[in-house]
């Protein structure tokens, strides 16, 4: 059986990057292959899962704190959104397709006000609103159908079988994560406008990374890790102060103040 030629490779592979393209809110290429409702469906799928192993807060004002906080970002996004609070130690909270939102206890012993709870609320948010859950999947998809084509171009035995590994690390550590790293700044910085307009201090997203850091454990390398380091989403996130300061002062002045009481 002759092997497919690597022109027909190339072109397969940029017909389908082509026919995906599309454009960040901050204006960076993406690749998105998976349509909106199929994710919509996942993420409720996913949400309904989360809520079956995890069980939901009874605690009344930590409800009632995290809607606050959390309706006051929805409003400068748009949509309808639900929300839930998860009676777990875990310091996370997630944002998924169709609208879902999840805070768990654990954060609100970390984020000191409300505004440090805005900037991760509205980090989850930013994921969802720009279309990085749809970009890892379709990458992963490439990634996977590339990987696939080189081993039919390279062929097997252990000559072959040494290249698909070194390709495989290769994606891993120069595709996968920096993409993943490139989505967690980018959600970041677009959170940080959404509190921002939303009348919540973006300077407190400083302290929040700061309180992360001090809570974190051992860390990967920033090259080997799926998340930028802390002091690197700190210089990011001081960087577009001044273009956020302004917007949050504005925010105030609209009479957006949300009165948010922390638990």
């Amino acid at each position: 059986m002759r092997k497919p030629s690597r022109t027909l490779v190339v072109t397969t592979l940029s017909a389908t990057l082509l026919a995906a393209c599309a454009t960040s809110p901050l204006g960076r290429t993406q690749l998105k292959l998976v349509s909106d409702s199929e994710l919509d469906q996942l993420g409720a799928t996913a949400f309904q899962e989360t809520q079956k192993s995890t069980p939901l807060s009874t605690d009344g004002r930590a409800t009632a704190y995290v809607n606050c906080v959390a309706n006051a970002i929805i409003r400068e996004v748009g949509g309808s959104w639900e929300v839930k609070v998860f009676a777990s130690n875990d310091v996370n909270a997630f944002a998924l397709p169709g609208g879902k939102i999840g805070v768990y206890t654990g954060l609100l012993k970390i984020t000191e006000t409300p505004d440090q709870l805005a900037a991760v609320i509205g980090h989850e948010v930013a994921h969802v609103i720009a279309g990085h859950s749809n970009e890892r999947v379709s990458q992963q998809q490439v990634t996977s159908v590339g990987l696939t084509m080189a081993q039919v171009l390279v062929g097997g035995g252990i000559a072959g079988g040494t290249v698909m590994s070194a390709l495989g690390a290769g994606a891993q550590y120069g595709v996968l994560l920096p993409f993943s790293r490139a989505h967690e700044s980018e959600a970041d910085l677009v959170g940080l406008d959404y509190m921002s307009s939303a009348g919540f201090d973006p300077r407190q997203a400083v302290a929040l990374w700061k309180n992360m850091a001090k809570a974190g454990g051992q860390k990967p390398p920033e090259f080997a890790s799926s998340h930028p380091s802390d002091a690197t989403r700190i210089q990011q996130i001081e960087e577009r102060l001044p273009m956020d300061v302004p917007l949050y002062v504005k925010s105030l002045a609209a009479g957006k103040r949300p009165d948010c009481k922390r638990v």
